[in-house]
């Protein structure tokens, strides 16, 4: 049986979501690709996310420091 590698990495959605600036989706992100042969579809993206394991943890001590928590006033 052939296993096909992954058209997808994760070091691709975290581009696009750099890249992005206001429409995070998997869809958004296989549009990002229109002029590549074989490029990823959407579906290829969220299959790459579906294999991310699920850390919330790790990726806020990732990303606290770029958020502005909203103070009560």
């Amino acid at each position: 049986m052939d296993i096909n590698p992954p058209k997808c990495t994760d070091i691709d959605y975290i581009n696009f979501l750099i890249a992005a600036s206001n429409v995070f989706s998997c869809t958004e992100a296989a549009r990002c690709y229109p002029d590549i042969a074989n490029a990823p579809s959407h579906d290829a993206f969220t299959r790459c996310l579906q294999r991310q394991p699920p850390d919330t943890e790790a990726l806020w001590e990732e990303v606290k420091s770029y958020v502005k928590l909203k103070e009560d006033t």
